[in-house]
């Protein structure tokens, strides 16, 4: 299929050079054939024709060769001139359209010094034939008049074929990379449900471990209190499946009806049913606030909240003491939260053996670092030097712009 377009395409291509060479041998024909008053041009057009035709016949391989088309037209012009002929456009058409094909396929150096030279010459021969003529002006501003006209339009085709090849490569680029970018973009969102997921999750799971530990422990003692937390293993339970189904929603269609009643997102405002969770599970969770409350935008709240979640979780499952402090301090511009846990009874090596999974193992750092800097954010973690471990960050009050994200440090 290719092979027979190309050759239509050079077949229609050679119909055209055939009828341009034609044309052209009939324009010097003509232009040799005319009389002007007051001036004798030489009574034979055979000189002319038979320059013009070597012209041609270099023109037929000016696509591929234009300079060697132009030099050859300019020799043959003259050669023409040279004998007596006026510069007429006529005689001047085959040169014209050579030093075109070098304006629209060589750079634009290239095309002005072929240019100045074809009229130098042109203008130089035709003067030296007769400098005494009244038709002076026509064998010099003429000339130079009618061969910068296919200096220009040659130019103006390569301009225009340069952008043309600018559009089609945007537009390939553009092609190439929209594919690359809807990866990008459903790799983020998947990112974005895994830590979700995965606090809803751990928070949970860790929470309602707790209580049914600390349940099958008082059962024999105290099977009231024991009763006490079963009850409310089932409302931690309850609250997974909840917010489980909340975060697997955003993978429904906008036209699912279930996709209506999904909860808000969980922000700072949720913060004490929070701790209320944890402390039925037996962790003593204390929470300072430092500075007036200010509003966060959603992205922030959210944020803060899964940050202090997944904190409190780690504590829970990887803290040696049986308390954890919660610490908020709203600045100017930017939030800063402190968790740190209650090492007061636990030896170091306990502290060390406790916070190591926290602090190399799993996704819960990972994605506290990812939701910091999803916002403009920052987040550190590691050992306290007096013992236990601490999860500091500092938010912005309102989320970044991705331009601002990029900027930032």
């Amino acid at each position: 299929m290719t092979t027979s377009v190309e050759w239509r395409r050079g077949h229609y291509r050679g119909v055209v050079d055939a009828a341009m060479v034609l044309a052209l041998l009939g324009c010097v024909t003509l232009g040799a054939l005319l009389r002007f008053p007051g001036f004798s041009q030489p009574r034979q057009e055979e000189p002319a024709v038979a320059l013009a035709a070597v012209t041609c016949l270099a023109l037929v391989r000016a696509r591929s060769h234009p300079r060697m088309a132009a030099a050859v037209a300019t020799t043959c012009a003259a050669a023409t001139f040279a004998q007596g002929y006026l510069p007429t456009p006529l005689l001047l058409a085959p040169l014209m359209l050579a030093l075109y094909w070098v304006a629209a396929r060589t750079d634009r150096w290239t095309a002005r010094m072929f240019g100045l030279a074809a009229v130098a010459v042109v203008v130089i021969t035709a003067v030296l034939d007769n400098p005494t003529t009244d038709m002076l002006l026509l064998r010099t501003i003429g000339p130079v008049l009618w061969l910068l006209l296919p200096i220009v339009g040659g130019s103006s085709a390569r301009l225009r074929a340069a952008y043309l090849e600018s559009v089609q490569a945007r537009a390939m680029y553009a092609e190439r990379t929209r594919e690359e970018e809807a990866r990008l973009r459903v790799a983020e969102e998947r990112m974005r449900i895994a830590r979700e997921l995965h606090d809803v999750v751990a928070h949970h799971l860790a929470v309602a471990n707790a209580q049914a530990g600390t349940a099958r422990h008082l059962v024999p003692t105290r099977p009231e209190q024991a009763l006490r937390l079963l009850d409310e293993l089932t409302v931690t339970t309850s609250s997974a499946l909840i917010e489980l189904r909340a975060t697997v929603g955003v993978l429904r269609h906008s036209g699912d009806q279930d996709g209506e009643s999904l909860e808000p997102a969980p922000g700072l405002d949720r913060l004490p049913d929070l701790v209320a969770t944890y402390a039925s599970a037996g962790l003593d969770v204390a929470v300072t606030t430092e500075g007036a409350p200010r509003p966060l935008s959603p992205g922030v709240d959210l944020t803060a909240y899964r940050i202090i979640q997944e904190a409190l979780t780690n504590v829970t499952k990887h803290g040696a003491g049986q308390g954890a402090d919660v610490r908020l301090n709203y600045g100017r511009s930017r939030l800063l939260i402190s968790v740190t846990n209650d090492a007061a009874a636990a030896t170091a090596t306990t502290t060390a053996t406790a916070t190591a999974p926290a602090a190399v193992g799993g996704y819960g750092l990972m994605g506290m670092r990812e939701r910091a800097h999803s916002v403009g954010g920052d987040l550190r973690a590691g050992p306290r030097p007096q013992g236990g471990f601490e999860v500091s960050t500092a938010l912005p009050l309102h989320s970044l712009a991705p331009e601002e994200l990029e900027a930032a440090p």
